[in-house]
Parts: C-alpha cells; sequence; structure tokens
C-alpha cells in the first residue's frame, strides 16, 4: 500500500491528510488568517491519529508547492522536508493550481468546460493556469492582472469554471456568460491524493536538499512609514 502524507499551506487554508492507493482515508483542515505555524503540526498528529499510523508506516510526504503565499508555503514545505530527513521518506510536489483543479473536475466528474483556479496574489492581480476537463494544462502558471479584457478569447469558444479565493475577487469583473464562479474551497489536502500516489507511482520524486517551494514572484519586504 502506497500511504502518503500531504500538506496544504498555499492559501489560508492549513489542511493535511492521508492517502492510501490515492484514496484520501483522514482529513484535517481550517481556514484562518497566520494559523500555519501553530496549527500544521498539530493538523499532522491528529490525522496520523485518526487513521491509526505510525510514521514510519508513511511511503512518503507531498506536499502543495506553489504558487501562493510566501509564508504559508514556506512552513508547509519546510515541515515536509523536515519529515523527509527525519524519515528518510521521498518527497513529492504538487502544483497548488492543479490540486485545486483536480479538486473541482472529482466534484464534477461530467464537467465538459475549463477549469481555471485563481489564488489571491493582492489588488486585482492573481497566480492563475487554465485546466482542460481531462487535467490537461492549456495555460501554464502565472501571474496575471484581471480586468475586464481578460479571458475574452477563451470564453468565446469555452465555458470557464473560476475557483479559488483569487476568482471572488475577479466576480465582479469578467462579466461573460460562459463565466462560471465556484467560491467553494478547493484548496485542500485531500485534492492531492490521486496526483501523489500517481506521482509516487512514477517515482517522481524532489531532490529534498534542494526543493524550494514555487512562490512564482520574489517575496518584497516592505517596512511602515513613519508617522509624522
Amino acid at each position: 500500500m502506497s500511504t502518503i502524507l500531504q500538506i496544504e499551506t498555499a492559501t489560508p487554508v492549513c489542511s493535511v491528510a492521508i492517502s492510501v492507493n490515492g484514496q484520501t482515508i483522514a482529513l484535517k483542515e481550517e481556514k484562518a488568517s497566520n494559523i500555519h505555524a501553530a496549527s500544521l503540526t498539530l493538523f499532522i498528529e491528529e490525522v496520523m491519529k485518526t487513521a491509526g499510523l505510525t510514521y514510519d508506516k508513511l511511503e512518503a510526504i507531498a506536499v502543495s508547492k506553489g504558487p501562493g503565499s510566501y509564508t504559508g508555503l514556506r512552513i508547509g514545505v519546510s515541515t515536509a522536508k523536515g519529515l523527509c530527513f527525519a524519515l528518510d521518506k521521498p518527497l513529492i510536489a504538487i502544483n497548488t493550481l492543479k490540486m485545486m483543479a483536480n479538486g473541482y473536475l472529482l466534484q464534477h466528474a461530467n464537467f465538459g468546460g475549463l477549469v481555471c483556479p485563481m489564488i489571491d496574489a493582492r489588488r486585482m492581480e492573481v497566480f492563475t493556469a487554465v485546466f482542460d476537463h481531462h487535467l490537461g494544462e492549456i495555460e501554464h502558471t502565472h501571474a496575471k492582472i484581471v480586468d475586464d479584457k481578460s479571458f475574452v478569447l477563451e470564453l468565446q469558444g469555452h465555458f470557464i469554471s473560476f475557483i479559488g479565493d483569487g476568482a471572488e475577487k475577479c466576480k465582479t469583473v469578467i462579466d461573460n456568460p460562459n463565466a462560471h464562479f465556484n467560491l467553494e474551497n478547493f484548496n485542500s489536502a485531500s485534492n492531492m491524493s490521486n496526483l501523489a500516489f500517481a506521482a509516487y507511482e512514477a517515482k517522481n520524486f524532489e531532490d529534498v536538499a534542494y526543493f524550494e517551494p514555487f512562490y512564482l514572484k520574489d517575496f518584497v519586504f516592505t517596512t511602515p512609514k513613519k508617522k509624522a
């Protein structure tokens, strides 16, 4: 059996799951600001207890690699790498946007359009990609500033379901009858299960020592303005 611990911290959702042969058997998640540092290890312990597992029974650790929150990704990836080092287990990295699209398609088996996951990147910018209903990548992962001209060509010939917290703020900007907005949470580690299993079967592992999150954009440090 392929038992995999899965971690998702790319957004305000802190999510941990355990899967066996691509099927989720335990899940713990919560959406709140700045909870990853305090909650992630507790969530891991809880799902391990729920699944009745000891750490030596794990075959691999999978982590949502980004794009997303700089701090969230750093916490999730460093935790995953620490477990891999301590347990001598392989590391699997899953693109966060692909994980989100996968979650949507798992819930909508008969969907025939395109899926556009969006992660809020502040103001009117999002991290996004576009996938077909077979999870094939139509547009690669990139940062995009959304305006009323965004996705005009794609929407001419396709029904597109926009998902994620970035889609929520774009709802009033993208005005097209072929645009649908689904604001359910798809940033769940459970949506990684079949993807992580496929990667494990293919031995698609990361170099634990050198792996870094897919931040997509450099983190910019800012200092507060001095009061006059």
